[in-house]
């Protein structure tokens, strides 16, 4: 068996991105995977302007110690003004600075002395300094840098990123078109009466809102039966025009598991066990397309539905977000960012372990009751994974590697 880190190494190594782009505009590229560098075409902000509802003075016509008369006001969105010697200029929060004004002074460091028909005269309450509450031309942006990189997923920040510097729309890739189906005599829909010997069919539901969860084209092609030559038929058919193949059960060693021995024989096995609990009988290859040049990606992911969600969430998802185009280190997918103290000792295991955890509310990571593989119950009460490595026993309040669900499968 090969290790949690060599196999995803491998696994990286083998996914190509797809190379077909499309050009969307902003409102329809949220979740997209950004296909080439992209460069500012304005400067942000446009001119200098200023940070604070205020005034905007020359902090040399403070020296005099004497009021200011304001007669003129400029708001967001109007043309910049000449400021008057002597004088300020009441200013709104991103409004165009006067030419001349060196600072913008808050209004609430301002005391208005008087009033009278040709405006009003304020005193400055404290000290000012050149370039107070101004924001300058481009200190956000500037024309021609690179903003947004290739490989970079769009989310909503970039989008408004992208916005703010005049790009209307994106270049991206085209969406990973993925197969998937699912194997066991056993497994029936909800919603049908069950069957004495049978479960309903968990992986389904799951893995199709995981896929849909990455901005994949799904194709589900339901339940196959457990037989050799309809797995192989399923696969053919899978691989025409999809550039992954998923498939759940069937992967094992066991005389009903047909899946992999039709992998070998419509493509080839690259890697088989992985020295991870729960996931070890995944199985990584690829399939030929029949009329068509070059293979579809394969992935068979266990029945256990835990052993499924966990290997999709730190194996399969990074080879996904390589397919689709966007940037992966391996390194940094098989190590979890966070390391928390664990609340329990753990005994040592021959493969690393996936644990299914929560944060209690002494800040440490709280295993399950049972790691069984089966139960999915787990999965809802747990809030992310803990990477216990292999061949060491974990004591309490040692720290584990940490990946909560939410960054896990962003």
């Amino acid at each position: 068996m090969l290790s949690f880190e060599e196999s995803l190494n491998r696994m990286l190594a083998a996914a190509q991105p797809v190379v077909e782009r499309r050009h969307l505009p902003l409102a329809a590229a949220l979740g997209r995977i950004l296909a080439e560098d992209q460069y500012a075409q304005v400067n942000s902000p446009p001119d200098d302007n200023s940070a604070m509802d205020g005034y905007a003075l020359r902090v040399s016509d403070l020296a005099a110690g004497e009021g200011l008369p304001v007669r003129m006001r400029i708001a967001a969105g109007q043309v910049a003004v000449k400021l008057p010697a002597g004088e300020a200029v009441r200013i709104f929060t991103g409004a165009p600075l006067p030419n001349g004004a060196d600072a913008v002074v808050m209004q609430e460091h301002c005391q208005v002395l008087e009033e009278a028909n040709d405006g009003k005269r304020i005193l400055v309450l404290g000290e000012v300094n050149a370039g107070q509450n101004i924001r300058r031309t481009g200190a956000d942006i500037k024309v021609g840098e690179c903003i947004l990189s290739a490989g970079t997923p769009l989310r909503a920040q970039e989008l408004g990123l992208a916005a703010s510097a005049g790009l209307a729309h994106l270049p991206v890739f085209r969406r990973l078109r993925v197969a998937v189906f699912f194997t066991g005599d056993e497994l029936i829909e909800p919603g049908q009466q069950l069957p004495a010997g049978a479960i309903y069919n968990s992986n389904r539901s799951m893995l199709n809102a995981l896929l849909q969860g990455m901005d994949c084209e799904v194709l589900d092609m339901g339940n196959i039966p457990d037989q050799l030559m309809a797995t192989r038929a399923a696969l053919r058919e899978a691989a025409i025009g999809n550039d992954l193949i998923i498939t759940s059960g069937g992967v094992s060693v066991g005389g009903e598991d047909h899946v992999r021995p039709a992998v070998e024989a419509e493509g080839e096995i690259a890697l088989w066990k992985i020295a991870i609990k729960p996931g070890k009988p995944l199985a990584v290859g690829s399939v030929r397309r029949e009329q068509a040049k070059g293979n579809a990606k394969f992935v068979g992911l266990p029945g256990n539905p835990v052993s499924a969600y966990a290997t999709f969430a730190v194996l399969v998802r990074p080879i996904i977000r390589k397919m689709q185009g966007g940037l992966v280190d391996a390194a940094a997918c098989a190590t979890p960012t966070l390391r928390l103290p664990v609340s329990c000792s753990l005994p040592a295991g021959e493969r690393s372990e996936l644990l299914r955890v929560r944060l209690n509310a002494n800040g440490k990571l709280e295993p399950y009751v049972t790691q069984d593989s089966s139960v999915l119950t787990s999965l809802v009460w747990a809030d992310g994974l803990a990477l216990k490595p292999a061949r060491q026993s974990v004591s309490a309040g040692q720290l584990l590697g940490y990946w909560p669900f939410e960054m896990l499968l962003s």
